[in-house]
């Protein structure tokens, strides 16, 4: 199998789920659709508390010591928070979201005034929220990594089945907009398998489990969006992604 196999598999099942979830969202009731919603928020949760879990991996707390990955996670998310908002990474997210809505989405007469809006916040909700559960995550770096490595794309068809089964409750409640969160999969994806090609193995133990901590935290943020409980910019702390293994070099440098 070629490198890059892993990514073409995920886009795959991101789209055939998509399928899926629109073809049945339709005769679902609203309600059921919320609770759909909602419990893909709680596993994302616990996704995410898994991930984050690695703030106490051992390799990191001799890179580091034992008190500082915590201090760096914190680091990490708040400068990758600055500069995310600085750059207005979430409001460039949503606003090309709105742009591919308006390149893909069928427009009809009934799309006028409140209606068109509804469909539109839809549309970009759905892109949005699909392509951070998609993109921020454990797998997502390991498995491009390993998969441009050569070491094989094992961990990237796992993250595959369950892309293909969160887009279908996704496109159950959210429509379209989730098929086109496989652009922002070609892109990360593609740029870390990239980056495993030509770098090689670039994320020593200690700055992997840096990165999947910050990344684990965000994720919480995004179960926060599913839930209803409050809208995290989590585009705006994905620099902190970058922030983490950096901050865990330093230190360790220093001691």
């Amino acid at each position: 199998m070629f490198r890059g196999i892993g990514t073409v598999v995920n886009m795959a099942t991101v789209l055939l789920g998509t399928g899926i979830g629109v073809a049945v969202g339709h005769r679902l009731r609203q309600r059921t659709r919320d609770v759909v919603t909602d419990a893909l928020g709680l596993v994302t949760l616990l996704i995410a508390a898994t991930s984050a879990l690695s703030v106490d991996d051992p390799d990191w707390s001799a890179a580091v010591g034992g008190s500082a990955p915590v201090l760096i996670v914190l680091g990490s998310l708040v400068l990758g928070g600055i500069s995310g908002s600085l750059l207005g990474i979430e409001d460039r997210l949503e606003g090309f979201g709105a742009w591919l809505q308006g390149r893909l989405a069928r427009r009809s007469a009934g799309d006028a005034g409140d209606a068109g809006r509804v469909s539109r916040d839809r549309f970009v909700e759905g892109f949005v929220t699909a392509s951070l559960v998609f993109c921020v995550g454990p797998l997502t770096v390991l498995g491009s990594l390993s998969d441009g490595l050569g070491n094989g794309a094992d961990q990237l068809f796992l993250k595959s089945a369950l892309d293909g089964f969160a887009a279908i409750a996704f496109a159950a409640s959210l429509g379209w907009g989730v098929a086109a969160s496989v652009v922002a999969l070609l892109t990360v994806q593609g740029s870390l398998t990239a980056l495993g090609a030509v770098l090689g193995d670039v994320l020593p133990a200690a700055e992997l489990a840096a990165l999947t901590a910050t990344g684990g935290l965000m994720l919480v943020g995004v179960a926060l969006r599913l839930l209803r409980v409050r809208m995290v910019p989590v585009g705006d702390l994905l620099p902190g992604l970058v922030v983490a293994p950096v901050l865990t070099a330093i230190v360790a440098a220093l001691r």
